[in-house]
């Protein structure tokens, strides 16, 4: 579970998108200098010192009317809501503008730490440019420049000091299990069938839901915690108050699971933001269950399971080790075999493996299907060891972790789950070099 969320706002043009990357260690964010690229808010998590942390970046404001102005300042105004400690960015090219000073004013009502960055100091004449930034009344200006990668560190040092301590929540025992998917795919419905009872509002009006509410129950004795979670919409809509928290709530309630049910509609069929939402889930390493609800409300003939099967397998590819489900939530049909199946992919997220049985198994996969060569080097694995599971983690020693080819990766995962159950749960293999002796 993060330890806090940084929302990184400022009027555009001023490299927000550059330090967001810079901070992520990827390059998430469309980065150009053109103002106004960014215009929808990207999340990412990083950790810095023992800390780990949640980054939204967001399009930036202006007191003129321009294009998407109305949506970047609600995005803005939403980011600045959910997070613990706001990244107020500007530059040292342009000194502090009216722009700058309508933003301050935002921040300051917010009553939220802020921690101000003057971003593109890239050499030492621009550092005394600084100063007039006090005159900003949100604290001390720190230099930085996301180019070169200066002043990144104390950044992330000054916000992790804003972000103010947390009570310490108990969570409730049990599996806890995140329902998601986009919005009226009937994840609430479906919850309520689960639980037996009308807990959750339902309604065919999208975005009903707008929390991430925690149920705890049991089944056959065993504790359970489920969460309806509002439905994750295309990052670029969501604009609206109603909706304000739904995806960053939404992502919360997948870190702290320990299985998530990606809930698809049967009549709307598979849709692109459904990649999205399966996304998050995979990315966070969670047991995932692909539910394809409504199955009632299909014609259906012998078939019509399979194709839709196979469809869902090419469109998630990523997700081949998902199992899929086809329930109804209105007639109760296979409801009642989820749970099951929830314990089913939690037990396999959680296995561990034997060392010995494990290194049997990667040394067979060498003798009959060694790595390709590359360059006139092949890949050689020593040792191999599990070090982590939900998901399960493989620490592979190898001669040069660099000839480990994607391809390759695949294939060894694909042995893995050959030899030992891990359906419904991702894998991780890492590689290191061998230690000479």
């Amino acid at each position: 579970m993060s330890y806090g969320i940084i929302a990184i706002v400022g009027r555009p043009n001023v490299g927000k998108s550059t330090i967001f990357n810079r901070m992520a260690g990827e390059r998430l964010s469309i980065v150009e200098d053109t103002p106004g690229v960014t215009r929808d808010r990207l999340y990412a998590k990083c950790a810095w010192l023992d800390k780990d942390l949640r980054l939204i970046d967001t399009g930036g404001i202006q007191l003129a009317d321009q294009p998407y102005q109305e949506e970047i300042r609600a995005q803005v105004q939403i980011a600045v809501e959910e997070a613990d400690v706001i990244l107020f960015l500007t530059s040292a090219k342009t000194g502090v503008t009216d722009d700058d000073q309508y933003i301050a004013g935002i921040l300051q009502r917010s009553g939220k730490p802020v921690v101000l960055g003057v971003n593109m100091v890239d050499d030492q004449d621009k550092l005394a440019a600084i100063y007039e930034f006090y005159a900003l009344g949100v604290g001390d200006p720190i230099a930085c420049s996301g180019v070169h990668g200066i002043g990144i560190g104390d950044l992330l040092d000054a916000c992790v000091a804003a972000i103010p301590e947390k009570p310490a929540v108990e969570e409730e025992a049990g599996i806890r299990i995140a329902v998601i998917g986009e919005p009226n795919v009937g994840k609430s419905s479906l919850v309520n069938a689960i639980l037996g009872e009308q807990r959750a509002i339902v309604s065919n009006e999208q975005g009903t839901t707008r929390d991430a509410v925690d149920t705890p129950f049991e089944y056959e004795g065993r504790p359970y915690v489920i969460v309806d979670t509002a439905g994750i919409r295309k990052r670029g809509r969501v604009f609206e108050s109603v909706e304000k928290y739904s995806v960053l709530r939404a992502m919360a309630a997948i870190e702290r699971s320990d299985v998530a049910l990606f809930v698809i509609d049967a009549e709307a069929g598979i849709r692109e933001q459904d990649k999205h939402v399966a996304g998050y889930a995979n990315d966070a390493g969670k047991p995932i269950i692909i539910v394809v609800n409504k199955w009632d409300a299909i014609e259906k003939d012998e078939h019509t399971m399979v194709t839709y099967t196979e469809k869902i397998r090419n469109e998630f590819a990523y997700l081949s080790y998902a199992p899929v489900m086809f329930v109804s939530a209105k007639t109760g049909q296979r409801v009642n075999t989820i749970l099951d199946r929830v314990n089913m992919v939690y037990e396999n997220a959680c296995r561990r493996i034997a060392t010995n049985v494990l290194n049997e198994v990667i040394a067979d996969t060498q003798m009959t299907t060694p790595a390709p060569a590359r360059n006139g080097k092949r890949l050689r694995i020593y040792y191999a060891t599990q070090v982590g599971v939900n998901p399960p983690k493989f620490m592979l020693s190898v001669n040069d972790p660099k000839l480990m080819h994607f391809s390759y990766q695949r294939f060894l995962e694909n042995q893995l789950r050959a030899a030992f159950d891990f359906e419904g749960t991702p894998i991780q293999i890492v590689t290191r070099k061998k230690i000479s002796e």
